[in-house]
């Protein structure tokens, strides 16, 4: 019981300092690979069913691996949201593991063999998820399990500090600090490169964002990595096949 108690304090001691509420995560995060014998950690944001960015994590590749979980429409994050309760995965390599075939393949690339993923809820709703990743496999131990899901909880806290009210997405940035800082975690990019190709393949919005996660994918990128080569115009999308092809993820635009 000490040790649980003793686990629990240092990963609220890790939200103390300055900063503002996305430091508070970093610091978060940074403790759970500490204190629970892991290799990255990340905390996802979510909106009715998507993934709005990144809002805490350990380090670069962390947040990399959970920009993929964007970039292919499916991970254990995604699942830990949509079902409200923990998503372990102890090898992503057995055979039961392959619900994610893009994502878990990925990840598996970049030397991650186990992920576990815990939802943050704030007022009982899944909100977002905690995703903690290892490159050992094996399953999470009951303690460090204890450990993962508390610091979870403290992961809403953060968030609660950038909410004045319920979250109104398409107000954000426009009501003061805060919610700019909420603003700023979703992938504005994405939204920039996805209307370049509407307008330059005359395509509907919901294949647009097909077509640069076909092109993320084929490239080895993440979506925002690939957006932004389409923003900053380092890719012709009349020459990409990617972009051309119709991927029969919406509409061709055509009346």
């Amino acid at each position: 019981m000490a040790a649980r108690e003793r686990l629990k304090a240092e990963l609220r001691a890790a939200l103390a300092g300055s900063g503002g509420a996305l430091s508070a995560a970093d610091r978060l995060c940074h403790a759970c690979v500490e204190l629970l014998q892991v290799d990255g950690a990340a905390v996802s944001l979510m909106h009715e069913g998507s993934s709005q960015g990144t809002f805490g994590s350990s380090g670069e590749l962390s947040r990399r691996l959970d920009e993929l979980q964007f970039t292919f429409g499916e991970g254990p994050c995604l699942d830990a949201v949509r079902w409200g309760r923990p998503v372990l995965v102890g090898d992503l390599e057995a055979a039961e593991a392959q619900r994610w075939p893009a994502f878990g393949r990925a990840v598996l690339d970049a030397g991650v063999r186990a992920v576990y993923a815990l939802p943050v809820t704030i007022s009982c709703d899944p909100v977002g998820a905690l995703d903690l990743f290892s490159t050992r496999p094996g399953p999470i131990s009951d303690q460090r399990l204890d450990g993962g899901l508390w610091a979870a909880e403290l992961a809403a806290l953060p968030l609660l500090d950038l909410m004045t009210s319920g979250v109104d997405w398409e107000a954000a940035g426009e009501d003061g600090d805060g919610w700019e800082q909420l603003a700023s975690l979703q992938r504005v990019e994405v939204y920039q490169a996805t209307g370049m190709i509407v307008g330059e393949l005359d395509v509907d919005p919901a294949e647009a964002l097909v077509r640069l996660r076909a092109y993320a994918f084929a490239q080895g990128l993440t979506a925002s990595e690939a957006a932004w080569a389409i923003v900053e115009r380092r890719v012709l999308l009349s020459e990409e096949e990617s972009f051309r092809a119709p991927t029969g993820g919406g509409g061709d635009g055509a009346s």
